[in-house]
């Protein structure tokens, strides 16, 4: 509870007058589970993420990150990045920690996640482990204050180097190592290095035979070696505090997914309603004509590939938008409302428009 002052402060009989020490204001207790895991979303919104009362202990992160600390150990590494919930994903500059997202400590907070953001980042043990070795690989770097080697910086490049606000990746560089998606080895220097920290440490990534003859194969060779140096060796930099714990933000989750919509470019779920009702529709008159979602999964390839010709993109662009555009269809209950001929084409050209708007509008150059 917190100090509410001097109890003498209001007390029967204090002199008229007096100046009372200022009362702190109570802090607003933590909600449990229980309180609010059956809630819908729009008052579930209204919470601030510092009332939900949840913890890594007991939830789905637990096990998770307990792998990770055997992955560690298994290389003979004497590190265990402490790990702490937060609002996202990330490790502090010089902190050797981990920052979760609070929406993998509870199931209801994981489908709030979906609903607003359309994906749920870690959301399944394999991504979830991914990340974390990712993490991983920035929190050994600050706990042995790796940054400041030659070798290092001569393999991967300067920590020093800004960081860019969206970065367009070069899909055929055989320079990096591919481990999460988008090429995010590509973006900066320091995520060049997590990136391959996280190759090196998956268990099953057999990465001298995967990387053979690429540039990349040089810098998991170098991994190789500094973390074999590091065998048996305590961090030379403490843990230290969390940073934006879970408890210290006070932003309501509806003002947390507006930032982050506004960040990742995810105006809102119903980004291709217009375009899509021009071919499909929900009324009832076309209740037995095939579904948009199928329609669309038939002619997938096809009209990914004519895509392709038209615009000169790498196919995994294209085929992010088709994704999300069948899975908007789908939850909007289209069906096929023109012929199937006319409905390929006029989709092929909605396709071509809408990953050239993906391209240029930052979803392609990859939000940092």
């Amino acid at each position: 509870m917190a100090d509410l002052g001097p109890a003498g402060d209001d007390a029967p009989g204090a002199t008229d007058g007096a100046l009372a020490a200022p009362k702190k204001r109570r802090r607003r207790p933590r909600l449990p589970p229980s309180e609010w895991a059956t809630w819908d979303d729009e008052r579930l919104l209204a919470l601030r993420l510092c009332d939900l009362d949840i913890r890594i202990e007991g939830s789905e992160l637990e096990p998770r990150i307990a792998q990770l600390y055997a992955e560690l150990e298994s290389r003979g590494l004497d590190f265990r990045p402490h790990c702490w919930l937060s609002d996202e994903f990330f490790t502090p500059d010089g902190i050797p920690g981990i920052a979760i997202p609070f929406y993998l400590a509870h199931p209801r907070l994981a489908r709030l996640e979906q609903k607003q953001m359309l994906e749920v980042e870690g959301g399944t043990q394999e991504w979830c482990l991914k990340i974390l070795r990712h993490e991983a690989g920035h929190a050994i770097e600050n706990a042995f204050r790796l940054r400041v080697r030659k070798r290092r910086r001569e393999l991967f490049g300067s920590t020093s180097v800004p960081y860019p606000q969206f970065y367009a990746p070069r899909p055929y560089s055989k320079s990096f190592v591919m481990h999460l998606d988008a090429w995010y080895a590509q973006s900066h220097p320091d995520e060049d290095f997590a990136e391959t920290f996280a190759v090196w440490l998956s268990p099953e990534s057999k990465w001298r035979e995967r990387y053979h003859g690429w540039v990349a194969l040089k810098k998991l060779e170098y991994m190789d070696e500094l973390m074999a140096n590091l065998k048996g060796q305590a961090p030379s930099v403490p843990p230290g505090d969390p940073v934006d714990p879970l408890l210290s933000i006070k932003k309501t989750l509806r003002r947390h997914y507006e930032e982050k919509r506004e960040h990742y470019g995810v105006a809102h779920p119903d980004f291709y309603d217009r375009d899509l009702r021009r071919l499909f529709s929900d009324d009832p008159a076309y209740a037995k004509e095939p579904t948009a979602a199928s329609f669309l999964s038939r002619i997938r390839r096809e009209t990914r590939l004519m895509v392709g010709r038209w615009t000169n993109e790498y196919q995994y662009t294209i085929d992010r938008v088709f994704d999300s555009m069948i899975e908007r269809c789908r939850q909007l209950n289209l069906r096929l409302a023109v012929p199937p001929e006319q409905a390929k084409l006029d989709f092929a050209v909605l396709l071509t428009v809408q990953t050239m708007n993906y391209l240029h509008s930052g979803r392609h150059r990859v939000a940092l």
